[in-house]
């Protein structure tokens, strides 16, 4: 049998649309080296956001692949939002990448483990307290002021899910500070853990104004550049969340 006869016989080659005599499912290896295919002539072609990709018989006779294996593979690029298809248009490349991670990200964090808590506070450590020394550089007047106006609108902020939002946004802006994309692309990433982890926290510290006090004295730390007192306030500050859920 020759090459071609296998191919046919897996799904591929076939644009008909039409099952191929044999087969008994749509192969997982043949989606994958389609997708992989597909991101190929993106860059091949040096096509970038807004530009239409061919149509799917298009893509199905340059790879010789069936339109079920080829609309398997715009599933998947479309999930991870590389593509969006698009009435009268077709498929169309988009940048949603980090927005679907993201979204993959909160179908997760539905219940709230220790574990997750515990991993996600150890992560949220190295990030906040050990770039002390890049935050003291790149901060500026503007950026303290920000911070206490955060701060603030959380104290005043009677409903608790959006006063945890004043906090998470207290938080991404000194992460803001130290001007890595990657970093601050990863933790907007975790922002429902902790959201989750953040109105536990406002739950019980919020009424006699303690998460407000810890803020204002990571600020002043920070305003000060008193990279020990920054420290040391910002740990406390984890830590009283991590008792928290211990309890």
């Amino acid at each position: 049998m020759s090459a071609r006869s296998n191919v046919v016989r897996l799904g591929e080659g076939d644009t008909s649309g039409r099952p191929p005599v044999g087969a008994v499912h749509l192969s997982d290896s043949a989606v994958e080296t389609l997708v992989g295919q597909i991101k190929s002539l993106i860059d091949a072609r040096n096509l970038g956001v807004g530009d239409p990709l061919p149509s799917e018989r298009e893509l199905g006779e340059t790879f010789a692949s069936s339109r079920t294996t080829v609309r398997e593979a715009m599933r998947i690029l479309k999930a991870y939002g590389v593509v969006d298809v698009r009435p009268k248009v077709g498929a169309v490349i988009i940048d949603r990448r980090m927005d679907a991670v993201f979204d993959l990200y909160s179908f997760n964090t539905l219940e709230l483990s220790r574990q997750t808590y515990l991993d996600t506070q150890f992560f949220r450590e190295l990030i906040e307290v050990g770039s002390a020394d890049r935050l003291i550089e790149n901060f500026t007047t503007a950026d303290i002021v920000e911070l206490r106006e955060i701060n603030d609108a959380m104290r005043e902020e009677a409903h608790l899910p959006a006063a945890a939002r004043h906090d998470f946004h207290f938080h991404l802006k000194l992460v803001g500070l130290l001007g890595n994309k990657q970093v601050l692309e990863i933790y907007r990433i975790m922002q429902p853990v902790m959201l989750k982890i953040m109105e536990t926290g406002v739950a019980r510290m919020k009424s006699n104004g303690i998460n407000f006090d810890e803020h204002g004295g990571i600020v002043d730390a920070l305003e000060s550049r008193n990279r020990l007192a920054y420290q040391y306030r910002m740990s406390q500050h984890l830590e009283a969340g991590l008792a928290l859920f211990k309890e």
